[in-house]
């Protein structure tokens, strides 16, 4: 997961966002500090080259350089708390595809209620025109056309009674067969209104899961955080550092930037434009701005203000939009890490991403290198 950006001082903020944007546009040359780097885990991913691991099971590595004493302890703990707040990521992305279902279900529902509604009036109208027919056809008498014929004193007025009376029977006949498709249409929509309350239900229930499984992650990793002392939060954040410092190297040690240098596109311009304002607000689960985001809701308002409509979820956007290769990687793109592809990030350029981190955590720049990878994808191609 990526590290905390801080509330530093307006203008350190302004300057770190103005130095993300030129790296963003390739004004810098193809090496990045190390301190692009994020908290997380590396591993190996489709074109995503080889990470590795920061540490032995023996608690060598970053853990125990930046823990000190009792590193290995600290390196357990980081564990359970980045498990946990996995964990609640990936019931946030849950959530939001049940909140996404929901809605769906919901517009389909009221659309099926204005289809039944004007099908109604439709059958209303239909049966009032169906009872003037059966009057006039009652007024008639029911006479037989030849007994007419015989009665009638005008022989051509009779005959133009019967071209009337015809006419008169196809239209009922017409209105009796459309108020048998009404009918049936009706009985349809019926049942599809049912069936989609039924999913609805179903979506609302998983939502409510969703929600209860997301605060019991988060409740359980604050408890574990809350119950470290002031030096140790300190060096868990020094841990949690350099192992993502470590991770980041190691990526960066592939020369994968050196097959890198694509430029943003004009609508990739504007979602990192967009996407580095945000830097240090907090990160919310379940939000889309404008004031807090979780990781695919600021991917998501990032690509309308570059004037491209994704899919709500990381997951959702990994399966839809159009995916490239990381060596095909431009500003703007977006990368998913995670086997279940339950986290997002942007690309800047330079080896950096921008992203929503975690509960807990402000929208901050990482390196792209610092989490496992799972792939590309490109909103605009």
């Amino acid at each position: 997961m990526g590290s905390a950006s801080g509330r530093g001082a307006p203008r350190g903020r302004a300057v770190a966002r103005a130095v993300v944007v030129v790296c963003a546009l390739g004004l810098f040359g193809p090496q990045v500090p190390a301190a692009y780097a994020s908290a997380g885990r590396a591993a190996d991913g489709p074109d995503g080259r080889t990470a590795g691991r920061a540490a032995d099971g023996a608690g060598n590595g970053p853990e125990a350089d930046a823990a000190g004493p009792g590193g290995d302890r600290l390196a357990r703990i980081h564990q359970r708390i980045e498990d946990l707040y996995r964990a609640a990521e990936r019931a946030t992305d849950a959530y939001n595809a049940a909140q996404e279902q929901v809605t769906d279900e919901q517009r389909k529902i009221v659309d099926l209620a204005r289809r039944i509604e004007d099908a109604q009036r439709r059958r209303a109208a239909l049966k009032r025109q169906a009872g003037v027919l059966a009057s006039a056809q009652y007024r008639a008498g029911g006479i037989p056309d030849e007994a007419r014929l015989l009665l009638h004193a005008d022989p051509e007025g009779y005959l133009d009674n019967v071209v009337l009376a015809r006419k008169s029977q196809r239209a009922a006949t017409n209105v009796a067969g459309e108020l048998s498709r009404l009918a049936a249409g009706l009985r349809d929509d019926a049942h599809s209104a049912t069936v989609r309350w039924e999913h609805l239900d179903a979506e609302r229930v998983k939502k409510e899961k969703a929600r209860r499984d997301i605060k019991e992650k988060i409740d359980a990793a604050k408890k574990i955080e809350s119950r470290l002392a002031a030096a140790e939060k300190d060096r868990l954040k020094e841990l949690e550092e350099s192992r993502a410092r470590a991770e980041q190297q190691k990526w960066l040690d592939t020369g994968i930037l050196k097959e890198i240098g694509n430029k943003a596109s004009a609508a990739g311009k504007k979602a990192v434009s967009f996407a580095t304002a945000q830097i240090g607000k907090d990160y919310v689960w379940g939000a889309v701005g404008p004031d807090t985001f979780d990781c695919s809701g600021l991917t998501l308002r990032a690509w309308q203000a570059g004037g491209r409509t994704i899919p709500r979820t990381s997951q959702e956007q990994w399966r839809q939009l159009p995916r490239v290769a990381v060596t095909d990687l431009r500003p703007g793109d977006l990368i998913i890490y995670f086997s279940d592809a339950s986290h997002v990030g942007m690309y800047l350029g330079d080896g950096a991403i921008v992203h929503a981190p975690r509960p807990g955590r402000q929208v901050t720049i990482a390196g792209a290198g610092s989490m496992p990878i799972l792939g590309v994808v490109r909103p605009d191609k």
